[in-house]
């Protein structure tokens, strides 16, 4: 792939540059430059538009501004003219003292609601940190060799500039915050189902992920011109805080083909819920709100609920902002559904909402994070008397990360909201005063130990005397090639047997067992130790399949050296 080869090799250029030390930093100079070469397709493209209706079209970035100006100059014949481009300081000044402020001033000369006015509010908020002039020509170079013409060549830049958003969320904490997966995103998308005249919007959108898919899923239903124009100019709205989150989400959004995003750089919270008219309100909410922050106790006046967590607020914001008969899709930790200062905010969601479902996600969906998450789904205007639950019980990793194919179960059953092995409802009129919506599995029962505390304590010691077993056996084993023991004994010192416990396992195991009782001891203990490793990273599900083996085995090896113990343990006559 043309696309990926370019940027692993741009990310290896700037990975030698003085100015960029992070994987954020790759991501942010090279869409700046890529930005660039793509609006400058665009413009030719619109500029080859005009020619065949013979109309003239007056470029947006013009001038010595031109990408074939200063970044790619072409000679007469229209090829790459070497000798006219700018390398080393020359190009670093160029760029940091005309081009920049060139851009820059667009937000001075054009109207808010303009793509000329989209792409000052990006370089405004974007500096060049590629210190040297060298790098910077490699990878302008590069980037030239990118295609942008045809909906495939778009189409796998798009999918190649989301797998390095990914990697800014593998980078940090920093670039988590902007990184929901796409797999999952897709999915509530198509949950769903935003239709064209209704109005998407995300208070907390990071790099636009959600605005981005959901553009992507509406654009294959429009039929018209007017369609069109709708979804590029009167359907989409964002709000981001952060500045490096807000310029990925404004260049996400125009590389994605919506071309004046309606994304506005503030923090969400401050607005007080009073003050939201209906006029503001939106059709469709999707949203992954950032949790575990906290703001200001001023900023907390603005929500009818008092809570210090951002999590929380941001919900009483979207439920506001959303229209009645609206549907949103929320993302947020699933301490939401039981923690005590989120009751009354439960209590608010199911009277005012319907929150018909709850998907389930395990830790490992988002990368890095460690953190188990819910999404809520909902619809205002009525309130919730039944909610399905689907509980995605899998294991994802880095290596192996959320599919779409993964979540195809949850989309098919909820059409329906069908009992499964995974899904199941909840009547809200069983709910106690707590209104605690925790994920319980009615088809899943957790294996109760109903072993008494002296019976596990037994199992203890004797994991312990088969711990002692493994070191006394390594320790034979070396005595076998070496005359004189570990301790530099010779062999008639060595009568260390006389000492050892006749009952205990080691000596058991050594001394008493017959040659095929050893073999079976040893082959159960090599079976339950596989069983054992595999317990490490396993579902909780698969992890009581396991458990309940390894029990098994242990048992059998329990039973073996029974044989020979003296005065085998009675547990429950012990406890009594």
């Amino acid at each position: 792939m043309a696309f990926e080869s370019t940027f692993k090799a741009i990310d290896n250029t700037l990975h030698h540059d003085d100015g960029c030390s992070t994987a954020l930093d790759y991501v942010e100079q090279s869409s700046w430059v890529l930005f660039l070469k793509y609006f400058d397709d665009l413009e030719n493209t619109r500029e080859q538009a005009a020619e065949l209706e013979e109309k003239t079209y007056e470029r947006i970035i013009a001038g010595e501004y031109q990408w074939n100006e200063w970044a790619m100059p072409l000679d007469e014949k229209g090829n790459y003219d070497v000798n006219r481009a700018m390398v080393g300081d020359d190009l670093i000044e160029f760029v940091n003292q005309k081009l920049f402020p060139y851009l820059q001033n667009f937000t001075e000369k054009y109207d808010v609601d303009t793509i000329e006015y989209k792409v000052g509010i990006i370089f405004t908020n974007i500096k060049n940190k590629i210190s040297s002039g060298y790098n910077l020509r490699d990878v302008i170079e590069r980037v030239d060799e990118l295609k942008f013409q045809t909906a495939e060549n778009r189409h796998e830049m798009t999918q190649i500039y989301e797998d390095r958003l990914k990697q800014m969320g593998n980078a940090g904490r920093n670039g988590g915050e902007y990184y929901t997966p796409r797999p999952l995103i897709r999915t509530i998308v198509k949950s769903i189902n935003p239709q064209i005249g209704e109005t998407v919007y995300d208070g907390a959108c990071g790099s636009a992920g959600f605005l981005c898919e959901a553009y992507t899923y509406m654009h294959e239903k429009v039929t018209n011109a007017s369609e069109e124009e709708t979804l590029q100019t009167k359907t989409f709205y964002g709000k981001e805080l952060k500045g490096l989150a807000y310029i990925i989400a404004m260049m996400n959004m125009i590389l994605h083909g919506v071309q004046s995003p309606n994304i506005i750089r503030t923090n969400t919270l401050t607005e007080n819920l009073s003050n939201i008219t209906p006029s503001e309100q939106k059709n469709v909410i999707l949203a992954n709100p950032p949790f575990g922050g906290s703001e200001r106790e001023e900023v907390q006046q603005n929500f009818p609920i008092k809570s210090s967590e951002t999590a929380y607020m941001f919900m009483q914001h979207f439920m506001r902002m959303l229209k009645a008969g609206g549907r949103a899709g929320i993302v947020i930790k699933n301490t939401f559904l039981s923690n005590g200062d989120a009751k009354l905010l439960r209590k608010k969601l199911l009277e005012e909402c319907n929150l018909h479902t709850i998907l389930d996600l395990p830790s490992g969906v988002f990368t890095g994070a460690g953190v188990k998450t819910v999404v809520l789904f909902f619809t205002k205007g009525e309130p919730t008397e039944k909610i399905w639950y689907y509980q995605l019980d899998k294991h994802f990793t880095k290596t192996q990360p959320l599919t779409e194919d993964d979540l195809a179960d949850f989309l098919k059953l909820q059409q329906t909201k069908a009992d499964s092995e995974n899904s199941w409802t909840l009547d809200v009129a069983s709910l106690g005063e707590d209104y605690d919506l925790s994920v319980k599995n009615p088809h899943k029962v957790e294996e109760v130990d109903e072993r008494t505390p002296a019976q596990i304590l037994g199992s203890l010691w004797k994991l312990r005397d088969k711990s002692n077993d493994v070191m006394f056996q390594i320790q034979a084993d070396l005595w076998e090639d070496d005359d004189d023991d570990l301790f530099g004994l010779p062999d008639e010192y060595d009568d260390e047997d006389d000492d050892e416990d006749e009952d205990s396992i080691e000596y058991i195991v050594k001394h008493r067992l017959t040659e095929e009782e050893r073999r079976e001891y040893d082959e159960l203990y090599k079976q339950a130790t596989e069983l054992e490793d595999k317990m490490v990273g396993a579902s909780e599900e698969e992890q009581n399949r396991l458990r309940k083996g390894f029990r098994e085995k242990y048992a059998k090896m329990e039973e073996i050296t029974n044989r020979y113990q003296s005065d085998v343990v009675d547990y429950e006559e012990d406890e009594a």
